[in-house]
């Protein structure tokens, strides 16, 4: 797969299946569509091409939001990479790019990307306030010589899958639900960093990560992970939340592991954690004691979820 920085950077020496989205968490959905597009791409010749943006563009139409993005973009970019994309093309988004008229955007494709199939889902739609919506798009195929594919919705449980779903999902502590959706565990990952040490104080050493602010975080509780940190693997114990026992100020929910059977210095580190599921919600406790003995259960119960998974 070939990264290309923008589409005026896309050279192709044959014309191109392409598909348009943000595709942030790149779900079954996604994964569909681009499963699809790739076929037939193979089938008949043609360059495999994945057009998306950053930001996103909700983001920048709308102001910033944190707790946002399921990916951040070396994830998203590495979700793709098993997908079989000949080009990943990441196109700068801005107001400049939000303001382009569908029928100019739809030029540049052609002239750029040598646009011969669009694929899409049925709500697809670019341009000026979404003015390219699909029948304006096949009108234009038919004029300029390119075909739009319209790819079936992916459901579970009669619900379509979507970026939105998943963060709503993820709002409600449902990781499970949206491992689902994802087809992989939610992952979080961020740098280890200086925190209080009362973890350690207690005898239960946490790790303090400093995650993207704009990446989406689980609900505020106690999760069972999978966790890894440079060539160790193992579980942990997460929580998530403002620390209520010990009067946390917090503004913004705090993500701290407890590694299981970890020792060693984890200060400038990556932890990434894989969500397997809600133990329970963040509690405040009368004492330290109180506190300690819950969080030992929930170190034995994470050890018997994630010592014996449940079939996927």
């Amino acid at each position: 797969m070939e990264l290309v920085t923008s589409l005026d950077n896309l050279k192709l020496d044959r014309p191109a299946c392409l598909t348009i989205g943000a595709f942030d968490g790149v779900h079954r959905g996604h994964q569909a569509l681009i499963g699809n597009m790739v076929a037939s791409a193979r089938a008949t010749g043609r360059a495999a091409v994945l057009l998306t943006f950053f930001p996103h563009p909700s983001v920048v139409v709308r102001g910033r939001r944190p707790s946002f993005y399921i990916t951040t973009p070396e994830e998203k970019t590495e979700a793709l990479k098993g997908l079989d994309i000949d080009y990943l093309v990441t196109h700068p988004f801005n107001l400049a790019v939000a303001a382009i008229r569908a029928a100019d955007f739809v030029g540049r494709l052609v002239a750029q990307a040598r646009l011969s199939e669009l694929w899409c889902g049925e709500d697809f739609a670019l341009g000026h306030n979404r003015e390219g919506n699909v029948e304006f798009l096949r009108a234009e195929g038919q004029r300029l010589g390119f075909t739009v594919i319209i790819a079936p919705p992916v459901l579970i449980d009669g619900e379509v899958i979507s970026s939105t779903r998943i963060r709503q999902t993820l709002r409600d502590g449902a990781v499970e639900q949206a491992a689902r959706y994802l087809g992989r565990p939610f992952r979080l990952a961020g740098e280890v960093v200086e925190g209080d040490k009362r973890g350690r104080q207690l005898g239960i050493p946490t790790a303090n990560l400093a995650v993207w602010e704009e990446h989406a975080v689980p609900a505020v509780g106690v999760y069972a992970c999978r966790a890894a940190a440079g060539d160790w693997q193992g579980q942990a114990v997460v929580n998530i939340g403002f620390r209520p026992t010990f009067g946390g100020a917090e503004t913004l929910p705090v993500v701290e592991a407890h590694l299981l059977d970890f020792s060693g210095d984890l200060y400038g580190q990556s932890v990434r954690l894989d969500f397997v599921t809600r133990l329970r919600a963040e509690m405040k406790f009368p004492g330290v004691d109180t506190l300690l003995a819950q969080m030992r259960q929930d170190i034995g119960l994470a050890r018997q979820i994630l010592g014996n998974p449940p079939a996927a």
